[in-house]
């Protein structure tokens, strides 16, 4: 369904330390980074994509949070969100929803919602029974 999904930063070093810790924990592999531009991707496998970028915004304005905008991974256990989320926290993100079941969504729905450290919204779900 995706090509890609880029989320501006303006700390480009501070995001790049943040997803370096994220990433690995729901098995997600870098491809590049390129600090001069600046930006870096994680490609999913089986790869080429879809990639999850971040970078500064391409028109060089500064980055702005979205209101109402998420990007969520999944994870295959709801041990990996719990995780995720715990990783997210101790580096730099702020917790938006702990990790948890929300049947409201559906009956095996168990998910939580961070902030990166430039103020994207996040969530990483689980869709299986537990």
């Amino acid at each position: 369904m995706f090509s890609h999904i880029h989320l501006g930063v303006s700390d480009f070093d501070r995001a790049l330390a943040f997803y370096r810790q994220l990433m690995p924990v729901l098995g997600i592999q870098e491809r590049f980074c390129d600090p001069a531009r600046p930006w870096a991707g994680w490609q999913s496998e089986p790869g080429p994509r879809p990639l999850f970028l971040i970078g500064r915004p391409h028109d060089a304005q500064a980055h702005a949070v979205g209101n109402g905008q998420m990007v969520a991974f999944l994870a295959e256990r709801r041990a990996t969100v719990d995780l995720a989320h715990a990783m997210a926290l101790a580096s730099g993100g702020t917790c938006e929803g702990p990790p948890g079941p929300r049947p409201e969504y559906h009956a095996h729905y168990y998910g939580a919602y961070f902030r990166d450290t430039e103020g994207n919204k996040l969530c990483v779900a689980c869709h299986s029974p537990a």
